[in-house]
């Protein structure tokens, strides 16, 4: 986003975590997004490439695949609602058919319909699109109730001067569990921060219910990183203190 868009190019199509993302319009391209483990082999919900998309979502199902979306009872989520997400395909060609030498592990993978328990939360949008929630282990309990911080954390990376954003739990004395604390990396300077603090926080007012706002903003130059460059949550716990 901080380069000048070439005004000749050959991309026609990008493919990418989410579905047209509002701020890369800029750009120009089509962009389609998609969602797949190792477990599913390639992609087991895509955005379409030829028809619109709604934005900020995965896509929806593959043709080769069937999935479900269900509430911790096991009862099927209705459109808006967030819940775990299954997926079945073909052992052994459109679906891992086995994890080797593990028996047990392979048989705690999959419902008696034979869906993998993906361990992935998503919400279930009109016409079939979905939405990425989070890892379920990631899901962050505040006062009883189940926050999902990629949530958050879409409402903080659009805030013009964040450059990235991350939502990690802090113990809180007065709640049973945790409540939610974010760090957010830009490039402005010291002198800005108070003002950004402000801009962040009238964000997640105005998009979140109140148990999901942020107590707590850090500002950090650079995010801790993992092997594979993903942000490393461990440390942003660690952090905090």
């Amino acid at each position: 986003m901080e380069h000048e868009v070439p005004t000749h190019h050959t991309f026609r199509l990008w493919g990418t975590a989410v579905c047209e993302p509002p701020a890369f319009a800029a750009f120009g391209i089509k962009i389609i997004g998609w969602w797949g483990m190792t477990e599913t082999i390639t992609h087991g919900i895509i955005g379409e490439v030829d028809q619109p998309n709604t934005p900020m979502s995965i896509g929806r199902a593959a043709t080769e695949y069937a999935i479900r979306i269900t509430d911790d009872d096991g009862a099927p989520t209705q459109v808006g609602d967030t819940g775990n997400l299954s997926i079945r395909g073909v052992p052994g060609l459109s679906l891992f058919k086995e994890y080797l030498h593990n028996e047990k592990a392979t048989s705690e993978s999959f419902d008696e319909h034979g869906y993998f328990l993906t361990g992935d939360r998503v919400t279930l949008l009109d016409h079939g699109f979905i939405r990425f929630s989070d890892r379920a282990k990631d899901m962050l309990k505040v006062g009883g109730e189940n926050v999902a911080a990629s949530e958050i954390e879409q409402v903080i990376a659009v805030v013009p001067g964040v450059r990235e954003a991350a939502v990690v739990a802090k113990k809180h004395p007065c709640w049973t569990r945790s409540r939610s604390s974010s760090s957010s990396r830009r490039p402005a300077s010291n002198a800005c921060r108070p003002s950004l603090h402000d801009a962040v926080m009238a964000a997640c007012c105005a998009a979140l219910a109140d148990f999901k706002v942020p107590r707590e903003i850090r500002f950090v130059d650079e995010m801790p990183r993992s092997t594979l460059e993903k942000v490393a949550k461990a440390e942003l716990r660690k952090m905090l203190g």
